[in-house]
């Protein structure tokens, strides 16, 4: 880790670039799936945006990037994690998905999704998620809880 890594809250504002950048960054797999339309890939991250779970992934102060972790019954959901194509495989999302790793689950295991055949998965098995279950579209991943620290 470097210490220009971070974290930020995120506010109603970063909304539209936080859209844009999904956008960019899911294209590509959504074409190979014959998925991509450029309004509706907006929208739906419009729809769920929630401020209150959302971090933007900061460099030297600048937004690069967004992770939204969103507890539920069955587990605390990671959603919407986006980093800049420009700064991808430079370990700054490693660093970010190891951070939330460290949340405190209330003993849920972490889940996520991502969609099949994208790179993102190798890195999520490689911090201990596996698979759950997947359709033509999705791949369901989950890692265990973490043990408590007593």
């Amino acid at each position: 880790m470097t210490a220009e890594w971070s974290f930020r809250p995120s506010v109603l504002a970063d909304a539209t670039w936080m859209a844009e950048l999904r956008a960019v960054v899911m294209r590509p797999d959504l074409e190979r799936l014959g998925r991509y339309h450029p309004d509706r890939v907006r929208q739906r991250f419009l729809d769920a945006f929630t401020p209150t779970h959302t971090r933007a992934i900061q460099i030297g102060g600048i937004d690069v990037g967004l992770v939204a972790v969103r507890p539920d019954d069955d587990g605390v959901w990671i959603e919407h994690f986006y980093l800049d194509p420009a700064r991808q495989g430079r370990g700054v999302g490693s660093w970010a998905l190891a951070q939330i790793l460290l949340t405190d689950t209330a003993g849920r295991p972490f889940r996520l999704n991502v969609l099949q055949g994208s790179p993102a998965r190798r890195l999520y098995e490689r911090h201990g998620f596996s698979l759950v279950s997947q359709d033509p579209i999705d791949v369901y991943l989950m890692k265990p809880a973490p043990e408590s620290q007593c």
